[in-house]
């Protein structure tokens, strides 16, 4: 800096109340620090900077882990929201454990970060709790956390899955598989819950939640569900990473779909429509999740709000009907979106 303002024949003060946007100096002067800027090639050192000032300009997000596709986009869109507002984001997972989440939510807060975004790892977030956490703007994506007092980004997992399942029903299919991932998830729980509502409204007999760990797990319970006493007629998959397994095991098992399966699930991926057969899916708006997340958090950082109860907005989801299920041609239904702030479960 010092250089600069030897270049620019100002003094160090000029060019650090220019740099932080306070200085009130002619636009001759302003060019002349920004043309010695250019010609040194000075960049500010921003850990320095962030240290004089109550801001870092940079947030935490935390996922369970970037190897779903669901979780990627949303980090995509965070970051994508934190560079319009000048911001860097930090990185990290989870890997859906509890104590992990903790310790990395410990270190950014070491970090200086300004807010932070969580997708919560099942059953303990009672660390949210304590007084460290107590002036930290958080929102949480995906899953509430047991906090009232953070905002919350979820979609309408209940109704999705219970219109999925409905679907399979209009087919005729009396008995139908809910295969997902660990039940303790807040989603798998919605989803199941949808899938039991809309088997008990057609006065048929939900089955028992089916957890799948793996592929190769998957391709065990999948055979075991076929030449059971009762074996179903339809499946529906709990998320996108279910479908995959599902698919896996279809295929080693020489399983026709929809031939001798119909099969449906709730989250669209990339290649889901240019598959033999093209899925059937509950799609969830997974971009607008992040983004919403993410300008709920700055929203907060720039009004300095810690609310005692923060608001729990709900998005829509979309059937789309493809070839999975048994039908022959794509259509697509939504259900409308809710913004609220005392959702209890969706």
């Amino acid at each position: 800096m010092a250089d600069v303002a030897k270049l620019a024949g100002v003094g160090k003060m000029t060019v650090s109340r220019l740099l932080s946007g306070s200085a009130n100096v002619s636009k001759e002067t302003a060019e002349r620090v920004q043309r010695a800027i250019r010609m040194l090639n000075y960049q500010p050192n921003e850990l320095a900077r962030s240290l004089r000032s109550p801001h870092s300009k940079t947030i935490a997000l935390i996922l369970p882990y970037l190897y779903d596709p669901f979780f990627a986009t949303c980090a995509h869109a965070v970051s994508t929201v934190a560079t319009q507002h000048g911001y860097s984001v930090l990185i990290t997972t989870s890997d859906e454990k509890a104590d992990v989440e903790q310790k990395q939510a410990a270190l950014m807060l070491r970090r200086r970060i300004d807010g932070m975004i969580i997708i919560p790892a099942p059953n303990d977030d009672d660390y949210l709790r304590s007084k460290e956490f107590e002036n930290v703007h958080i929102v949480t994506l995906d899953r509430p956390a047991a906090q009232s007092r953070f905002d919350s980004v979820l979609v309408n997992n209940r109704a999705g899955a219970r219109a999925g399942v409905a679907h399979l029903i209009d087919h005729g299919h009396k008995v139908i598989a809910f295969l997902g991932l660990a039940k303790s998830l807040f989603t798998m729980q919605a989803r199941y819950n949808g899938y039991r509502e809309a088997m008990s409204s057609a006065s048929l007999a939900p089955e028992n939640y089916v957890e799948c760990r793996s592929p190769e797990e998957t391709v065990t319970l999948v055979h075991a569900l076929m030449t059971g006493k009762k074996p179903p007629s339809a499946l529906f998959a709990g998320n996108n990473l279910t479908m995959r397994y599902l698919l896996h095991a279809l295929n080693t098992l020489r399983i026709d779909v929809p031939r001798q399966i119909a099969l449906a699930g709730f989250d669209d991926f990339d290649i889901a429509d240019v598959l033999q057969p093209a899925l059937t899916v509950v799609r969830q708006p997974v971009y607008q999740v992040g983004e919403m997340a993410a300008n709920l958090l700055f929203q907060r950082i720039a009004r300095g709000e810690y609310p005692t109860k923060g608001h729990r907005v709900v998005l829509s989801t979309e059937l789309v009907v493809r070839r999975s299920c048994g039908c022959h041609s794509e259509s697509i239904v939504t259900f409308a979106a809710k913004s609220v702030a005392d959702t209890t479960d969706e």
